[in-house]
């Protein structure tokens, strides 16, 4: 089922987006890393994104990156989905998110026994 990004996560992928490009414009690597790995991919598990925390976790679990640019590459592609799904504002998120969480424009139905 895909549900509207609850505010809190909604807010969680801006604040972890607005750090993202703050450490790219500033060529903070170390920043990237960390940011990629503990913030992307905590915010992934929890919102069901099971490839992009699989994803986020290999950038720096496995091999090292022969260059900085193969690294940035990955970075930039982890960036862009993230602004795919915050611009689509939607997730699967079991259940729809947290109770009484509608979609905007979905009137409240009665709720299934």
């Amino acid at each position: 089922m895909n549900a509207y990004l609850p505010s809190a996560a909604r807010q969680d992928i801006e604040d972890i987006l607005a750090n993202l490009h703050h450490a790219r414009r500033t060529g903070d690597l170390g920043r990237l890393a960390l940011l990629v790995y503990w913030d992307v991919r905590k915010w992934a598990r929890w919102a069901h994104r099971d490839a992009l925390a699989q994803r986020a976790s290999d950038l720096l679990t496995l091999q090292p990156h022969p260059d900085r640019a193969t690294f940035l590459a990955m970075v930039d592609a982890i960036v862009e989905e993230l602004e795919r799904i915050h611009a689509r504002q939607d997730c699967p998120v079991p259940g729809g998110g947290p109770p009484g969480s509608r979609p905007p424009g979905v009137p409240a139905g009665p709720t299934p026994a």
